[in-house]
C-alpha cells in the first residue's frame, strides 16, 4: 500500500526496489514503513500482510531505504543503486535493542549489517558517538568535535579477567567503558556500560547506562536515567530464557533551607520467560542541624549496588550485584520486592564521624545467590554463566535493627571505618536441608555484623586500596542490614581492592592503572544444602571470586 509518493519524470524507462521486512526470527512485519530518499525524490509505502513492499517508476541513481517499525531498531541500506528499468529486490531484517547488544563471535564484516551499527549511532544524535569494534579484541573509540563550545569529555575503559565465582579457576573476562561529557557549563550526559565473556568465548552479560543530569539555578539537580541489560542462560534456551531488562529513572534534587530533598523512581520491566514490571520509588529528606550534624529520613525499594560508589571498575553485571533482582518459580520469574525505611543522626567531630541509624526491612521473594552445578531444567534456578552462581527464590524477611557507624580519617592518606549492625537475616533449620525443602526450613534470625575497614593511598606509588572484614555472629544466608549505603558499608567477609597506576605512560593521552579485586577469599558464610541429584549446593552471602586487569583513563 503507497501512502505517499513523489518522484520526479524520468527519460527511458524506470526501475522499481521491491523486498520483503521480517524479524531476527523469520517473521514478516505488516505495517513497516519504508522509506526511500534521493537526491531529488522521495518515497513512502507500508509492507502488506506478508512482509512486501514495493515502490515502482523511480528514476535511474542512488537512493538510501529506510525501514521503520514500531519496537524495532531503524534499517538503513545506503546508496542504493537503480538502473534504468531494472527491478531490485532489497530484503530487510529488524532487530530489536536486545538483539542488537547480542553480540556473536567475530566473523567477517558484511557491509549491510555495519550500516545497520551505524544507523542505530544515528537515532540517537546525527553523528556517530561511540563505536566498538572486535576484529582483533575490545576497542573503545570515542569520537568529538572541535567546536568551540564543547566541554569537557571523559573517557574511561577497563578489561578484568579472573575465576568465576566459585573460584574453580574458569577464567571470565569483562570490559567496562564509560564516557563523560559536560553541556552548556550546567549539565552533564554520560553513557558507560559492561560487556561480559567467559572462557569459552560466550558474551552472557550486557549492561548499558545512559542518564543526563542538569544544574538547575534554584539550585535542584534533575536527572534521567536510561539503563538496559541483557542476561544469556545457554541453560534455558529451550525455554527461551534470555533475561533482557530495561529500566528508566527519573530523580530530583533540590533544598528548602537546612532541608534537602531527594526524590525520584524507577520503572523496571523485565522479560524472562514471561514479563514482570514494577515501580520503584526512592526518597530521602536530610535536615541539617548543624554544620556538623545531619539528620536523616530514608525510604527505598531496591537493594543499593554500591560497586558504582566505590569505584570497582570490575563491577560485574551479573545477577548477584546488580538489578533487576529475579528468580524463577516453576518457569515464572519472580521480582524480589523490597520496602525500606530508614532514620538516622549523624555527628562530625574533628577528624572523626559518628551514625546511629534505625531501620525496618520488609523483602518479599528475596533473590537468594547460590554455588553449585544445578537442574536448571526444574524451574526453580536462574543460572549466571557470567559470574557461575545461581539465583533462588527465598522466604519472605521482615525484620528491624540498628546501625553504628564510626569512622577516623588518621591522615590524608589513611581512614578506618568500624561498622556494627544488629538484625534479622533468613537462615536453615539445624539438620540436613535438601533443596526442594528449603522453603519451609528457612526462617528469619536475628545476628550481629561487626566490620572494619581500611582504605587510603600509599604515598610516592599512588596505590590506592580498600580492605574490609565484616563478620557474622552466627550462620546466614543473607548480609544483615541489606540497606547498608553508609559509610560503614562493606561487603561480607574478608575483601580487597587495589588500583595501582602504571608508571611509564606518560606517552598516552590518559593513564593506566592496574586493578586487583578480591571478594570472599577466604570462602566464608557457605551454607550446604542438598541437590535434587544429591549433590551438595551451596546458598551464600557472598561468592569467592579473584579479578584483575588494566584501567585507562582519558
Amino acid at each position: 500500500m503507497v501512502v505517499a509518493i513523489a518522484l520526479p519524470a524520468a527519460a527511458g524507462e524506470l526501475g522499481s526496489v521491491s523486498g520483503y521486512v521480517k524479524d531476527s526470527s523469520g517473521v514478516p512485519q505488516m505495517g513497516a514503513m519504508v522509506e526511500l530518499f534521493a537526491a531529488k525524490a522521495d518515497a513512502i509505502v507500508f509492507t502488506d500482510a506478508r512482509g512486501y513492499y514495493r515502490v515502482a517508476g523511480l528514476g535511474p541513481g542512488l537512493y538510501q531505504v529506510k525501514v521503520s517499525a514500531p519496537s524495532f531498531l531503524p534499517a538503513l541500506r545506503e546508496d542504493v543503486s537503480v538502473r534504468s528499468g531494472a527491478s531490485l529486490v532489497v530484503n530487510v531484517t529488524l532487530n530489536t535493542l536486545f538483539e542488537a547488544l547480542q553480540m556473536m563471535p567475530v566473523r567477517p564484516r558484511v557491509a549491510q549489517d555495519d550500516e545497520d551499527w551505524k544507523w542505530t549511532l544515528r537515532s540517537m544524535a546525527n553523528r556517530p558517538v561511540l563505536r566498538v569494534v572486535n576484529d582483533d579484541g575490545p576497542l573503545v573509540v570515542v569520537s568529538h568535535s572541535d567546536r568551540s563550545d564543547d566541554k569537557v569529555l571523559k573517557a574511561h575503559v577497563a578489561f578484568l579477567a579472573g575465576s568465576d565465582s566459585d573460584a574453580g579457576g574458569n577464567a571470565d573476562m569483562t570490559t567496562t567503558f564509560r564516557v563523560e561529557r559536560s553541556l552548556f557549563t550546567s549539565g552533564t550526559i554520560s553513557l558507560d556500560g559492561n560487556v561480559g565473556y567467559n572462557s569459552d568465548g560466550v558474551i552472557p552479560g550486557t549492561s548499558l547506562r545512559a542518564s543526563y543530569s542538569h544544574q538547575m539555578p534554584d539550585g535542584s539537580l534533575p536527572e534521567v536515567t536510561f539503563t538496559m541489560k541483557r542476561f544469556a542462560t545457554p541453560e534455558l534456551a529451550a525455554h527461551n530464557a534470555a533475561l533482557q531488562a530495561l529500566a528508566m529513572s527519573l530523580s530530583d534534587t533540590f533544598n528548602i533551607g537546612n532541608l534537602e530533598l531527594n526524590f525520584g523512581s524507577e520503572l523496571q520491566s523485565i522479560q524472562f520467560a514471561g514479563r514482570v514490571t514494577a515501580m520503584r520509588p526512592f526518597g530521602s529528606a536530610d535536615l541539617h542541624l548543624s554544620p556538623n550534624m545531619l539528620l536523616e529520613y530514608k525510604y527505598a525499594t531496591s537493594e543499593p549496588n554500591m560497586r558504582r560508589t566505590k569505584g570497582f571498575d570490575s563491577a560485574p553485571a551479573d545477577l548477584s550485584e546488580s538489578g533487576p533482582r529475579v528468580s524463577l518459580a516453576n518457569w515464572a520469574p519472580v521480582l524480589e520486592h523490597a520496602h525500606h525505611q530508614e532514620i538516622s543522626l549523624s555527628r562530625r567531630i574533628g577528624r572523626n564521624n559518628l551514625q546511629l541509624a534505625f531501620y525496618s526491612d520488609r523483602i518479599s521473594d528475596p533473590a537468594l545467590t547460590g554455588i553449585g552445578n544445578v537442574q536448571v531444567d526444574s524451574g526453580m534456578f536462574l543460572p549466571d554463566i557470567y559470574s557461575g552462581t545461581f539465583s533462588y527464590a527465598g522466604t519472605n524477611l521482615d525484620t528491624d535493627g540498628l546501625r553504628f557507624v564510626y569512622q577516623r580519617k588518621i591522615n590524608s592518606d589513611l581512614t578506618a571505618t568500624i561498622d556494627y549492625s544488629y538484625g534479622g537475616v533468613l537462615d536453615l533449620q539445624q539438620g540436613e536441608n535438601y533443596i526442594a525443602d528449603i522453603a519451609e526450613r528457612m526462617q528469619t534470625r536475628r545476628r550481629h555484623a561487626v566490620g572494619y575497614k581500611m582504605s587510603g593511598t600509599v604515598p610516592y606509588c599512588k596505590t590506592r586500596w580498600l580492605a574490609s572484614y565484616s563478620w557474622t555472629s552466627g550462620q546466614a544466608i543473607t548480609p544483615v542490614d541489606l540497606f547498608n549505603s553508609s559509610a560503614g558499608q562493606m561487603d561480607p567477609f574478608l575483601n580487597v581492592f587495589v588500583r595501582q597506576p602504571i608508571p611509564g605512560t606518560g606517552f598516552m593521552p590518559g593513564h593506566m592503572e592496574a586493578l586487583i579485586d578480591v571478594r570472599n577469599l577466604l570462602a566464608q558464610g557457605y551454607v550446604p544444602v542438598y541437590g535434587q541429584d544429591g549433590r551438595t549446593l551451596y546458598l551464600v552471602q557472598s561468592a569467592r571470586a579473584i579479578r584483575g586487569g588494566l584501567a585507562f583513563t582519558f
